[in-house]
């Protein structure tokens, strides 16, 4: 599937070297394809602002629909900001003004790293619940991830996260309950993914709130559930965006504030370090105390660790975001601004798809 190099953004340039598929819009106003238009609300800090938006950049483009895709990155505005990461948003991303005036075919929302337990404090939370409201009446599907998925519940249904004792961070294994929904389908029943968060939902909360969990962990809780119409809310507890690197430079930055002195010292990554990597990362902290915090930050054997690491999630996270574009593509109406083609009920999406033939 074509990502259409719409902007000037660096992350286009990042997946061509990669060997993806990127389109420049002149090419693509030579071909007669159809246009899918998907927002991504990135919510992320400054540190992960632009590895989040190439994850799911490279993700969405990795799908084999035939369609022509539009990403539309956009951000808070009430988020505060370093001078780096706002000029990059002011140089590349698009206003709330335009996403509303011009609209979506599909929504993403990241995650966050919130600093407060209660997320009704965060400085997001009124735009985002502003967003909630607009997306469920402007576009198909949106599609929350983590945090996102922990924010809607609390806002729609009333459902509060729960803490965790310590991080839920690593790669586990997972089973389907819904083969036959339209986002399960041709997925493998088993397969792996990857969390990292320190709090969750409890299934039994969003069963009695009526949301189908369709991929769930005995390890870990849900990965993958709906809203009770199956399509209009899609949640992930987990992050099928994910680099094979990505848990890498979150326990890289972890462990660096343990050398700050700013945390304690973290465990290992589960189910994602090989022996070999653990017995690098042993030796690094064995020096933990004996080199100065600004030197162990310095040395830290990213590249070293990076040559151990396997990917395990990769497939499942294509075919689940394939799914997923495929449906809206099915859904949605030729005008971007209209959330459904004609004769396709916004309350029974899924329903009206099978009457239509």
């Amino acid at each position: 599937m074509p990502l259409i190099q719409d902007r000037a953004l660096p992350t286009f340039d990042r997946l061509r070297a990669e060997g993806q598929q990127v389109i420049r819009v002149e090419r693509a106003h030579h071909q007669d394809i159809r246009e899918l238009h998907i927002g991504l609300y990135n919510m992320m800090p400054d540190t992960a602002l632009q590895a989040t938006e190439r994850q799911f950049y490279r993700l969405i483009g990795a799908s084999n629909q035939v369609v022509q895709l539009h990403i539309h990155p956009f951000a808070p505005k009430k988020m505060p900001r370093g001078k780096d990461a706002q000029a990059h948003i002011d140089a590349f991303y698009t206003s709330i003004e335009d996403i509303h005036r011009d609209g979506l075919d599909g929504l993403i929302i990241s995650g966050a790293n919130p600093v407060q337990d209660d997320l009704t404090k965060e400085p997001f939370w009124p735009e985002l619940c502003e967003l909630f409201e607009w997306s469920y009446a402007n576009v198909t599907s949106t599609l929350c991830s983590c945090l996102s998925s922990h924010a809607h519940f609390l806002y729609k249904h009333g459902i509060k996260r729960s803490k965790l004792p310590q991080k839920c961070w690593g790669v586990y294994e997972h089973r389907v309950s819904e083969d036959l929904h339209p986002l399960t389908r041709g997925i493998n029943t088993q397969f792996k993914a990857a969390h990292s968060r320190w709090n969750e939902t409890k299934a039994s909360a969003m069963a009695d709130a009526g949301l189908p969990v369709l991929v769930n962990s005995e390890d870990v809780g849900f990965f993958l559930a709906t809203s009770a119409d199956g399509i209009r809310y899609v949640y992930l507890q987990g992050h099928p965006e994910y680099d094979t690197q990505s848990l890498l430079k979150e326990y890289k930055r972890e462990i660096q504030r343990w050398a700050d002195g700013l945390q304690a010292e973290p465990p290992f990554v589960e189910n994602y370090f090989t022996a070999q990597a653990q017995a690098i990362l042993r030796e690094y902290v064995a020096k933990m105390g004996s080199m100065p915090a600004s030197a162990l930050k310095a040395n830290f054997p990213e590249t070293l660790l990076s040559s151990t690491l396997e990917n395990t999630w990769r497939d499942t996270s294509r075919a689940l975001i394939n799914n997923w574009i495929g449906t809206l593509y099915q859904l949605t109406h030729v005008e971007r601004a209209k959330p459904f083609m004609d004769g396709v009920d916004p309350e029974n999406p899924l329903e009206s798809l099978k009457s239509l033939g």
